[in-house]
């Protein structure tokens, strides 16, 4: 990056106004539960993302003013006093006959947001530059969304928006100290799976920056992880770290706060309903769930209820080698600067990780990396697709590749894409469904090996995505992989309708169209209207 462009986007951040962090739940009180309990809106997440038409404490002190009256209609006070959010999904539609590289291409200014796009008093949190969204009911930028979503902009020559979206990822860093799960004020106790090293790859890949431009925000990006893990003896836990009874620590997804997320407020007051746990524990685990990016799956419960959640007491794999390559990361570009000690610092610290992770994570019997539950003192039996996350940053051995390989070609692969786990619960984040940023892994993983599974896996996502977009014009978040591509359909289960767009579908398609331009995808075209 230049001089003078580094100085513009300095003057960007400078003139970003100071957020307002009180969450909907925090500004809103006693109306913020009775509007969620009371299913005014449908979808949980329409309240939270709502904007004020006046003052937040005014509407409040009018509510509790109003609210005992016989004749008082909440969901008249709530639309006289809220807009809702606007939900686009008619514009991602594709005219008939457009190839499904084209619409992809075009639909990247439909999910651009700009910051005069965030208005005073909602929960938005207001950011310098343009960023790219998922689409559907997601109208904010997602942090783990957003890397595979830059796979296709990248592809697509959309520098500019690479650009902006590197800045805007820079500046929640240096303002929250992390990125949050997305850039709502409701999301701010929780991130979601570190990729930002994986992002400045990209990054410097398509000249956007020179890498160690960024090396301070991943410092601070470590650093927010690792909080409090040197003053832990074995046995301990705080936050995202745990210290296991050797003394190595590992991490685990944590959200700071122990109330019912403000998206899917009743959704979990039902859910710790169910549960014989305190209440308050079972909203820690849903949060937590939500931060590891698959909320939700079988892959944190005990059986198919969601009321069993225990997250928190799993050490993921994809969590822990995403915090290796941040590591490695952090040792070249502090080694590139000549800051020795430091990168021989961060060269034990990846070493000592890799050395735990393949003592508890890899399983000798399954052939596979697995989840390991620190409090049982045992792995997670099931396996999941985020076996293939050590592939994908290189810390597996080629022996444990074509392992792994074999594991997910016998238990996970099926005939339109690779499943997510071995367990139909009526998760999204489980059987049937297939997710675009599981499949990029496991592709980029296996070719990181040289295995031919790659190339298979890659073949029969195009066609779903592909024969999906033939029938219906649209790309979508998930879909359906247990039927062959020619007879595709978009995913289900969870806690709401399957959303078109979308941002890391687009990404990943995009970017494999363009990896085998041979495929028959390439050929796709939208349907004709009836």
């Amino acid at each position: 990056m230049s001089g003078e462009a580094k100085r513009r986007n300095e003057e960007k951040a400078a003139s970003v106004p100071r957020a307002d962090t009180l969450t909907p739940a925090d500004r809103y009180q006693e109306l913020f539960v009775a509007v969620q309990m009371g299913g005014v809106f449908a979808d949980s997440k329409t309240f939270v993302d709502c904007v004020p038409r006046g003052d937040p404490e005014r509407i409040l002190e009018d509510y509790r003013n109003r609210c005992d009256g016989d004749d008082f209609d909440l969901a008249q006070f709530v639309h006289e006093h809220f807009d809702p959010p606007k939900i686009h999904t008619s514009h991602y539609v594709s005219p008939p006959g457009q190839s499904l590289k084209d619409h992809i291409d075009s639909l990247w200014d439909v999910l651009t947001r700009q910051p005069h796009q965030h208005p005073p008093n909602a929960s938005i949190l207001p950011l310098p530059n343009d960023y790219v969204v998922p689409g559907g009911r997601f109208g904010e930028l997602y942090y783990w969304d957003s890397y595979f979503t830059m796979l296709g902009l990248a592809e697509s020559g959309r520098g500019d928006l690479l650009a902006s979206m590197a800045n805007n990822f820079a500046y929640l860093i240096d303002t929250y100290g992390h990125v949050p799960n997305g850039n709502r004020t409701y999301y701010l106790s929780r991130s979601q799976p570190p990729v930002f090293a994986l992002m400045v790859e990209l990054f410097e890949a398509h000249g956007v920056c020179q890498a160690v431009e960024y090396l301070p925000r991943l410092r601070k990006e470590y650093n927010y992880w690792m909080a409090g893990a040197e003053e832990l003896r074995p046995g301990d836990t705080r936050r995202h770290c745990v210290c296991l009874d050797d003394g190595s620590v590992l991490n685990r997804y944590w959200d700071d706060r122990d109330s019912p997320r403000e998206e899917a407020y009743r959704e979990d007051v039902l859910t710790a309903r169910q549960s014989k746990r305190p209440a308050h524990q079972v909203y820690r685990e849903l949060r937590a769930g939500a931060a590891s990016g698959w909320d939700f799956s079988s892959r944190w419960c005990d059986g198919g209820e969601l009321s069993t959640i225990r997250t928190t007491s799993i050490l993921p794999v994809d969590l822990n080698s995403f915090l290796y390559k941040l590591e490695r990361q952090i040792r070249l570009l502090n080694h590139a600067i000549g800051q020795r000690k430091q990168a021989e610092k961060f060269q034990q610290r990846a070493e000592a990780r890799k050395a735990t992770i393949e003592r508890l994570f890899w399983n000798e019997k399954a052939g596979a990396y697995l989840d390991y539950d620190w409090q049982r003192n045992e792995p997670r039996e099931s396996l999941n697709t985020a076996a293939a996350v050590p592939l994908f940053v290189g810390l597996a051995s080629a022996g444990q590749a074509r392992r792994t390989a074999q594991a997910l070609k016998d238990r996970l692969l099926r005939d339109g894409g690779l499943g997510t786990s071995e367990f139909e619960s009526g998760q999204q984040w489980d059987r049937p469904n297939g997710w675009a940023p599981l499949h990029w892994m496991a592709i980029r993983g296996l070719r990181n090996y040289d295995i031919a599974l790659a190339d298979d896996i890659a073949c029969r996502w195009l066609k779903t995505v592909g024969s999906l977009y033939k029938q219906q014009s649209k790309l979508v978040e998930k879909y359906v992989i247990t039927h062959d591509g020619d007879n595709a359909e978009g995913g289900g289960g969870g806690e709401y309708p399957l959303q078109d767009g979308f941002g890391w579908t687009n990404g990943v398609t995009r970017r494999l169209l363009h990896e085998d331009p041979r495929h028959e995808a390439n050929q796709a075209k939208a349907a004709s209207r009836k």
